[in-house]
């Protein structure tokens, strides 16, 4: 009888078209913040007194950006203080097996690029933390480190308008672009979904779970609790992504030929 990681080895094996989705949890294991569980950082309210979800607003960021970027400078911080892990890693290298997988991610903190998902296949759902934008003139900066250790919030130097990373704030819209390629590519269908470290709170996560159900693709879950998505997947696997990712790799082979699914 196979394991549950070598059930999902079979599966991202016999699959052509893979998509994988990344939480907080997955960056959790190079030190940022969950947002969400235990320890997580919406879990109440800042020292400011309002929820975090307020303070990190696209309306906090027109009526007190000072305050908003008080909360962003902490996710900056964090951001540049860490690294990819190894599970970004092994999603990278899953990608260059499978010239069809694609990852849809909601982390801003750029590890995947950095590991090397490539930027063709990589839907950065709510953006990322750099280059910086002038709200104003559009003038960009892409030296985040700096800017965090100045004053803020960041001003423009060309015309002293408050500069924003291309993060979608609380309270914003998704960026067009990445939900088009997202829906245009569930319109194309997927075998295997695997959903990694996200709590699936967002409609827009949990919806290509269950898309890819309802067309009899495989699909599971890594996460070390379960979540709202652990009964409605066929394979939930508990443990971080740091220590299944390594594991599932080494049972894959793409080119083993497919005799059966899991």
């Amino acid at each position: 009888m196979l394991s549950p990681i070598e059930q999902l080895a079979q599966a991202f094996n016999c699959a052509e078209r893979v998509l994988i989705i990344t939480g907080a949890g997955l960056s959790a294991d190079s030190g940022l913040p969950t947002y969400r569980g235990v320890g997580g950082l919406y879990n109440s309210n800042t020292n400011d007194g309002v929820p975090i979800e307020v303070a990190l607003s696209g309306p906090m960021l027109q009526r007190d950006p000072a305050l908003c970027w008080k909360y962003l400078a902490e996710l900056g911080r964090a951001c540049l203080g860490a690294q990819p892990n190894q599970g970004h890693e092994v999603i990278a290298q899953l990608q260059r097996l499978k010239p069809h997988c694609w990852l849809l991610t909601q982390n801003i903190d750029g590890f995947h690029r950095a590991a090397g998902s490539p930027d063709e296949r990589l839907i950065e759902i709510h953006g990322q933390l750099a280059p910086l934008y002038c709200q104003s003139c559009g003038q960009k900066d892409d030296d985040l480190a700096r800017r965090l250790a100045a004053a803020l919030p960041p001003l423009c130097r060309r015309c002293a308008g408050v500069m924003r990373p291309p993060v979608v704030l609380f309270e914003e819209m998704l960026p067009e672009k990445a939900i088009h390629t997202l829906y245009e590519q569930l319109g194309e269908g997927f075998d295997l979904v695997l959903a990694i470290g996200t709590s699936a709170s967002f409609p827009y996560i949990v919806e290509p779970v269950l898309r890819a159900r309802a067309i009899g693709a495989f699909t599971a879950e890594i996460n070390p609790a379960r979540t709202d998505l652990s009964d409605r997947v066929d394979l939930y696997i508990a443990g971080r992504a740091l220590d299944v990712l390594p594991e599932l790799l080494s049972h894959i082979s793409v080119n083993r030929i497919c005799k059966s699914s899991p």
